[in-house]
């Protein structure tokens, strides 16, 4: 099991079906490796609900760089980041345009929703590239 991570706390993992983008037709969710190419869901961006972008391991930042890109591209969809994220960068996963994350349970032990909650609260306030464009 899975636990999503908002600005609202914890709440139950994804029930949605979702499938690798070298599967993707008609689905309406896709599941993106970090390593994935943004660019190769451009047709698909309108009508897909759910994008999760995989973070194999905390230290491996590329998902970043995928959600940006997709935001970019003009994608208005639920963005989440799956996978072992921290608390710690939660700020910066919504900085670049992620909703949440949807992490393992044990994980989610390990760090309670405060400690989500406590780096969600300011990360607005520190975005300095919203700041730079006004």
């Amino acid at each position: 099991m899975t636990v999503i991570v908002t600005d609202a706390g914890f709440a139950p993992g994804t029930q949605v079906e979702t499938v690798a983008l070298a599967q993707l037709a008609d689905q309406t969710a896709v599941d993106l490796a970090n390593t994935d190419d943004p660019l190769a869901l451009r047709d698909h961006l309108d009508r897909l609900t759910l994008i999760r972008v995989a973070f194999p391991a905390f230290n491996d930042g590329r998902a970043f760089t995928v959600a940006r890109r997709l935001r970019e591209m003009g994608y208005k969809g639920r963005l989440l980041a799956k996978g072992p994220v921290i608390a710690d960068q939660y700020a910066m996963l919504r900085r670049v345009g992620f909703d949440g994350a949807e992490i393992p349970e044990d994980l989610a032990a390990r760090q309670p929703a405060e400690q989500w909650l406590f780096r969600a609260a300011d990360w607005q306030e520190h975005h300095y590239q919203a700041r730079l464009r006004a």
